[in-house]
């Protein structure tokens, strides 16, 4: 009795569950993926700098992390462009710094915050569409160079450049109208 009564309970749970689910993404939920589904490899090959910006290694970096991040938020494989189905290109256009507070004592900062400039397309290689296109595209994140903490513009970047990769793939999702 207790055994079907608990198959019972699961079963209307489940029931319960379900109306609340659409394909489309306007009415409730969805188990639809948010991206497109003719795509299945992206090719990522490595970003540019733009011509102000001096520091080195930023775009291997920045490359890298949005290697990392297609293929694990989307249902993309990233391969070289020969086999791609699309490619993801880019360039980082400025980096800013900039002192958010002021150690009074000592007159250096102790929080700095770091805003990355990009500006990249996300190109279908078999047909030419460009799916997605940003300019002027900017994260920003801190860090803290004060003592104690020691941050560098090394690790202050480093965060910056995950929230970047992770911002751009989601760029990358279908847009729904509301």
């Amino acid at each position: 009795m207790r055994r079907l009564t608990a198959i019972l309970l699961t079963l209307l749970a489940g029931a319960t569950a379900v109306p609340g689910c659409s394909n489309d993404p306007n009415k409730g939920y969805t188990f639809k993926s948010p991206y497109p589904s003719g795509v299945k490899t992206v090719a990522v090959p490595i970003w540019g700098r733009g011509k102000y910006v001096y520091r080195r290694g930023l775009e291997f970096r920045l490359t890298e992390a949005l290697q990392k991040q297609v293929e694990l938020d989307t249902p993309y494989k990233v391969v070289r462009k020969p086999r791609a189905d699309t490619e993801l290109t880019g360039t980082i256009d400025q980096i800013a710094q900039r002192p958010l507070s002021i150690n009074p004592d000592t007159g250096r900062p102790r929080e700095m915050e770091i805003t990355f400039f990009v500006s990249f397309k996300w190109t279908d290689l078999r047909s030419g569409e460009v799916l997605v296109e940003r300019t002027n595209f900017r994260v920003a994140g801190t860090y803290l160079p004060a003592a104690g903490f020691n941050e560098d513009f090394f690790q202050g970047s480093e965060d910056v450049i995950d929230r970047l990769a992770a911002r751009i793939v989601e760029q990358m999702e279908v847009p729904f109208t509301r």
